[in-house]
């Protein structure tokens, strides 16, 4: 039986340096705190918790004073910050360099706006983490779509100015894109921004191919993922024996039956060790 890991796999570059920031200052050794879930994996999130990483809610972090708080990669409002100055926190700022600078465009689009004759939507999932942070950049002054079911939500009689959470997929943005443009009024403008990860969008052709290559797919993802579930749905279109798992105890060796070949592969917010944790229990039970 050959197992092989999906080399482009694991995690993206704002997830590994928000990680390695983490581990960085926990051998300081001083009490560190992490507002929410560094990544949407609940392993790893233990892995560090065991190091010393205390994972705190926004309402505990507001009733902190003086303390050190890393900030994860899916970045803050900056109502944030502003409690941080005032409670003399001290701030590691892990957020991604992606996501800050779409929270830039978002800031400066939404200081020239006139909201008589203007509107910011967002394409993205509703309470995420990112999708906070953006909002927070319009005082809540913005709309944010799910998919083209909610695109009744937008007022087409003014100029639109779309943009997209970094993880969501670019074929879907683009389907939104190609409906608004259908029904968006004569005269009204409409500007749509190329905010979906590049990493993260060119991820999708790749793990199909990784997945066509294979009898069976392992996606190793937490269930908080949203990248993982755009993944993982990608792989489904080319590969129906794919399965999605947390962990090598989630495993089902009845489901590998016959099989050949399998491809072992994950997220964004995926590390790699749990990646290799589930290949070598396959090979060991195998053998």
């Amino acid at each position: 039986m050959k197992v092989e890991i999906d080399n482009e796999s694991g995690f993206c570059f704002g997830v590994l340096s928000a990680i390695s920031k983490a581990e960085e200052e926990l051998r300081k050794g001083d009490k560190l705190f992490c507002l929410g879930d560094i990544v949407h994996n609940g392993i790893e999130c233990d892995r560090l918790e065991k190091l010393g990483l205390k994972t705190i809610n926004h309402y505990e972090y507001s009733s902190l004073q003086n303390a050190r708080v890393l900030l994860r990669a899916h970045g803050e409002p900056p109502s944030t910050y502003a409690i941080a100055r005032k409670n003399g926190i001290s701030l590691i700022d892990a957020t991604c360099p992606v996501v800050l600078k779409l929270q830039q465009r978002i800031h400066d689009q939404f200081e020239k706006l006139d909201p008589a004759t203007q509107q910011i939507i967002i394409f993205g999932q509703k309470g995420h983490a990112e999708i906070l942070g953006l909002v927070g950049q319009t005082d809540g002054n913005v709309t944010v779509i799910e998919s083209t079911d909610e695109i009744d939500l937008i007022d087409f009689s003014k100029d639109i100015f779309l943009y997209s959470q970094t993880t969501k997929s670019l074929e879907n943005y683009n389907q939104l894109i190609e409906k608004i443009s259908a029904r968006i009024h004569d005269g009204r403008k409409f500007v749509h921004n190329n905010t979906v990860c590049g990493q993260v969008s060119h991820r999708r052709e790749k793990i199909r191919g990784f997945a066509k290559r294979h009898d069976v797919i392992l996606f190793v993802s937490g269930q908080k993922s949203s990248n993982g579930k755009v993944l993982f749905n990608e792989i489904l279109k080319v590969n129906p024996r794919s399965y999605l798992i947390e962990s090598r105890n989630d495993i089902d060796f009845s489901l590998l039956s016959g099989a050949e070949s399998i491809g072992i592969c994950g997220a964004t917010s995926t590390p790699k060790w749990l990646m290799e944790e589930c290949r070598n229990y396959i090979l060991k039970r195998n053998n």
